[in-house]
């Protein structure tokens, strides 16, 4: 068996043992025909008993006859990276279970082309590994760059916030208060409020106002916030999504904004509860749920899940500068959506792939047959995203020619029409090594092997082809953060030294 099956069938009795107490997993669904199903060419990947999909559970060769097609909603959520970041800052390892590489992998700028208007643009490109006949293969999307004074409709945004206890700690709550004021401000006249609260009940505040006029009314009501007793989630997801809908605006961005550390502990606990609660909002209303955690002990798969439900996304903020950075620059820059119910579909030529993995995305993936159908949910993307992709690709001995399609379809916000881009990649383009390609390729290649690292458990040994042994990991991530001047790289870099310390690396 070549290295990098060995890592495997490593990682994945790993995964077995490891993730079986885990208690919520599993794909975005909401009974309207959103699939479970594993559907990229392979068996399904061994499930723990908790559920959980681990991409290097795969089976070393797939079936002769398998299809060759990849099919995934896109996705925006970046915490798993933020708060594994803020744990080893803190000395501490995160559950293998916590750590998505799509997660770590998105949280980085890219270099992708943008399209000029609406919709995306696709990149796909690779290079191969140290592993024989083995390549990392890219597929990047972009959306147009965000205009500060471009027409966007109005919002009308409800925040459910957690005043549990738990959030009288340094860094949850207070951080939450001032954000919510730096964002008050920099909201438009026309864009709505409504504030709820939450501990082992919950209350609305604020019902939706309309900020025009009334903006002390709305900070007055923010610096009331203080802390109290236990955390009923069910009752403030309850509570937040009717008064949401209460304040329902006709052609307007509505969004619930849930603030919490995701540590449900009285009331309704049962998540698949909370989560129908969240699907029906999103299904008869269209209100997208954004999902902001907070908290050293942080319920990550929760609030994960509820965002997937709810066609939004999660973000993680530790410090004032991420909060700043969240509330008053990502939220109101993305209240704008570019696309609604995005997929991607990655097609690889038989002729030359022999096995392909797509790297993450567990409870993200679709049907094949539902890529083009459009009443199943896919991801809703903003102005100035970018999504990536990484599959491990093994190709025939000897392969020359097309190597892999990628299409991007989506619905226009507005109008639902449907649209699609495609990007192309032959086996001549792949560049010879991972560490000579672009600069930017190699940051998400060095965020993946870094996630998958961590993942393996135990060890520092990852399960990808190519995976450099953990003392070169921390050598390239080094070098990168100094080629590139950029901070998010260097705290990946900082960030892989730090998970090195308990193995004395």
């Amino acid at each position: 068996m070549n290295r990098y099956g060995t890592r495997r069938l490593r990682g994945a009795l790993v995964a077995l043992t490891a993730l079986g107490g885990l208690l919520l997993t599993g794909c975005s669904g909401d009974g309207s025909g959103t699939a479970t199903d594993q559907s990229d060419g392979f068996p399904a990947p061994a499930t723990g008993e908790g559920g959980d999909r681990r991409s290097d559970a795969y089976e070393t060769d797939p079936s002769p006859g398998r299809d060759h097609l990849s099919t995934f909603a896109l996705d925006v959520d970046t915490a798993s990276w933020d708060h594994t970041r803020r744990l080893l800052s803190e000395g501490r390892r995160p559950d293998p279970s916590e750590v998505r590489p799509e997660e770590f992998v998105n949280s980085f700028r890219q270099d992708y082309r943008r399209p000029d208007g609406d919709g995306f643009t696709v990149t796909v490109d690779g290079a191969r590994t140290g592993d024989e006949g083995w390549s990392l293969v890219r597929v990047g999307l972009a959306t147009r760059a965000p205009h500060p004074d471009a027409e966007r409709p109005p919002a009308a945004l409800t925040f459910v916030i957690d005043v549990s206890g738990s959030m009288d700690e340094p860094g949850r709550l207070d951080l939450a208060r001032t954000s919510l004021g730096v964002m008050t401000d920099r909201l438009r006249d026309d864009d709505s409020v409504a504030l709820v609260t939450f501990t082992d009940e919950a209350e609305t505040v604020l019902p939706m106002t309309r900020l025009g006029g009334h903006r002390g009314k709305v900070h007055d009501a923010i610096d009331s916030l203080e802390a109290q007793d236990s955390t009923n989630l069910g009752a403030g997801v309850q509570t937040g999504y009717d008064t949401a809908v209460e304040g329902l605006r006709k052609d307007a961005t509505n969004r619930v904004v849930l603030i919490s550390d995701a540590l449900a502990n009285t009331g309704d606990t049962d998540p698949d509860s909370i989560l129908e609660r969240v699907s029906s909002a999103r299904r008869e209303h269209g209100i997208t749920l954004f999902g902001v955690g907070v908290g050293s002990d942080y319920g990550d798969a929760l609030m994960e899940r509820l965002a997937d439900k709810g066609d939004g996304h999660t973000v993680y903020v530790s410090d004032e500068e991420q909060a700043r950075e969240v509330f008053s620059e990502q939220l109101p820059r993305n209240i704008d959506l570019t696309a609604r119910d995005a997929k991607a579909q990655v097609a690889f030529d038989p002729e030359t792939v022999a096995e392909f993995h797509l790297v993450g995305y567990e409870n993200r993936r679709v049907a094949d047959d539902d890529f083009r159908d459009d009443r199943v949910d896919g991801g809703e993307v903003g102005p100035g995203h970018t999504v990536t992709a990484l599959y491990s690709v093994r190709t025939r001995e000897g392969a020359r020619g097309h190597l892999a399609t990628a299409t991007v379809r989506w619905l226009d916000p507005r109008t639902r029409t449907p649209h699609e881009e495609t990007g192309q990649l032959e086996t001549g383009a792949l560049r010879a090594d991972v560490w000579k390609a672009s600069t930017r390729f190699q940051v998400d290649a060095t965020a993946a092997y870094f996630a998958d690292a961590l993942r393996s458990g135990d060890g520092l040994d990852g399960s990808l082809p190519g995976a450099p042994p953990y003392g070169e990991l921390i050598e390239h991530a080094a070098r990168l953060a100094s080629a590139t001047e950029d901070k998010d790289v260097r705290d990946l870099s900082e960030a892989v030294r730090a998970a090195a310390h308990p193995h004395g690396l």
